[in-house]
């Protein structure tokens, strides 16, 4: 089972990050954090890098559940998105996959939540175009 799902689109980092944020909004998702990697190396390490954008999407509901289920679930939390440029105007979107992820947790009572949240985030990268 891959740790992601991934899809390559003609789009700028910008607008994919945009496009990926109206759909996860549609099932109730929301940014709450927004990491832009290729300022922070240059900030940080005087180094170049290509636009990288790791996004932070969250379910209120979902992370409720899954917290009260695994009271240390909050380090797999939220749920992260990457948006890298590929070059040629395409970028790639790519959102980890909840199931494989909580699979190493081995709690059983986060199973039907990773299945709803991993079904979300495949809809929502296979739905990109």
């Amino acid at each position: 089972m891959e740790y992601y799902f991934s899809k390559t689109i003609k789009a700028s980092v910008t607008e994919a990050a945009e496009k990926v944020t109206v759909l996860l909004k549609e099932h109730g998702f929301g940014i709450i954090t927004s990491i832009n990697v290729k300022q922070t190396m240059k900030e940080k390490l005087d180094a170049e890098f290509r636009e990288y954008l790791i996004l932070g999407a969250c379910n209120p509901s979902f992370a409720f559940n899954a917290l009260n289920a695994e009271d240390k679930i909050g380090l797999m939390l939220p749920c992260n998105i990457i948006v890298q440029e590929k070059g040629d105007g395409l970028c790639e979107v790519a959102a980890m996959n909840p199931k494989s992820v909580f699979a190493s947790v081995g709690n059983e009572a986060l199973n039907d939540l990773a299945c709803k949240v991993t079904e979300i985030m495949d809809a929502v990268v296979r739905k990109l175009g």
